[in-house]
């Protein structure tokens, strides 16, 4: 029996990629520093890990949960957006509970697009918005993300072609991989263009705690009428250290809300009603523990930048998430760098190219490792003499 075109159709998943090549350095007993992971290396916060505790052991969240996800989740998710960023939702209407937000992101065209539609992706960009369009049959169009630009896409360079057929955009700030950031002008100018062209958005906010020097990251839906033409999605995974239990959600247009819940209905039944309790704890306590992560995440980012700078490496401090952006030596692809530096100094760096044509020339760094690791890692790069 043969797989399906459209399962013959998929990307080969880049980081099942990265992860063999670390993992097999790592099982011949070499000392590896991962800084291609986005996997976040501290725990989840105590008083989330507690919660769940004390509603796995409720017989209660033992049944299945409502198709739609529970109450206090959507309703902690509403309060979260009036309290973090002043958007008002309804939690009825304007609110979908996901297992992660990457099921939300792949299974969007399925329900919004037909074969001869077009999704419009950032380039370089999360690597499985790619996954989405083969499993719903249909084509897509790449918005480069330039340096000069801020890495944010010029809506005057898409071909008219592309405007036309367009449907669906995807965008994502703080960036991954950059570590760019967008602001309300930004957003104001793509909620004009999605109006203007009959495109609805999405905007990835995953790593929308995470920004650094005081500035808070814009929320797309901030920005007048972005409630009318898309929605934003938010994962747990980052902001509370929850990479691992799967919980996320989608907040905004109503009629994309609804084509998410449909085709979850349809394809599963809800996640484990404990951890949405504890998800809605996450959302709903104190949120000390969330700018204490984001003060590590600066400091590492602050030490990563001196130390590149110490060894003539020089390159551009991001201004979110908890990745960095650097440019590749000559005489290297980003593959060959990832992989001589892999080889020769046990490093392991996410080569920009697996995040599309647009990443060719840098890698991507996870600041995920402690301080110390930052530092050794730097030091070992220079003494390949490669700066």
């Amino acid at each position: 029996m043969e797989f399906s075109n459209r399962l013959q159709n998929l990307p080969t998943q880049f980081f099942a990629s990265l992860v063999a090549k670390t993992g097999k350095a790592i099982a011949e007993g070499r000392d590896v520093i991962n800084l291609g992971q986005g996997n976040p290396d501290q725990p989840t916060p105590d008083h989330i890990v507690k919660a769940l505790q004390i509603a796995a052991a409720d017989p209660k969240t033992h049944k299945y949960s409502p198709f739609r996800g529970i109450s206090e989740l959507r309703q902690a998710a509403v309060d979260f957006y009036k309290r973090e960023y002043s958007v008002e939702i309804d939690p009825d209407l304007e609110v979908a509970i996901l297992a992660g937000t990457k099921i939300g992101l792949v299974e969007l065209p399925l329900a919004l697009l037909n074969p001869q539609d077009l999704l419009l992706l950032p380039d370089p960009g999360y690597p499985d918005y790619l996954s989405g369009a083969p499993l719903a049959d249909i084509g897509y169009e790449l918005m480069r993300l330039n340096p000069e630009n801020g890495y944010l896409p010029d809506y005057s360079e898409l071909l008219e072609t592309a405007r036309t057929r367009a449907k669906l955009m995807y965008l994502n700030y703080p960036n991954n991989p950059t570590g760019a950031v967008a602001n309300k002008d930004f957003f104001d100018e793509t909620v004009a263009f999605a109006k203007d062209n009959g495109i609805a958005v999405v905007h990835d906010f995953a790593y929308g705690a995470v920004g650094f020097e005081g500035k808070k990251p814009a929320s797309f839906l901030q920005s007048e009428g972005a409630k009318e033409v898309g929605i934003e999605m938010y994962t747990l995974s980052k902001t509370y250290n929850m990479a691992g239990w799967r919980i996320g959600f989608a907040v905004g247009n109503s009629k994309m809300i609804e084509a998410l819940n449909l085709i979850q209905d349809h394809l599963f039944a809800g996640s484990f009603p404990a951890v949405q309790l504890a998800a809605a704890e996450a959302l709903n306590a104190d949120q000390q523990c969330v700018d204490e992560l984001v003060d590590l995440y600066e400091k590492r980012r602050n030490v990563l930048v001196t130390e590149c700078s110490r060894i003539g490496w020089e390159i551009k401090a991001p201004l979110g998430s908890f990745f960095a952006w650097l440019p590749v030596p000559e005489g290297f692809t980003s593959l060959e760098f990832a992989d001589f530096l892999l080889e020769k100094a046990d490093i392991s760096v996410a080569a920009g190219s697996g995040f599309g044509d647009g990443g060719e020339g840098f890698v991507r760094v996870g600041l995920l490792v402690d301080e110390n690791r930052i530092i050794e890692a730097i030091d070992r790069i220079d003494k390949l003499n490669l700066f």
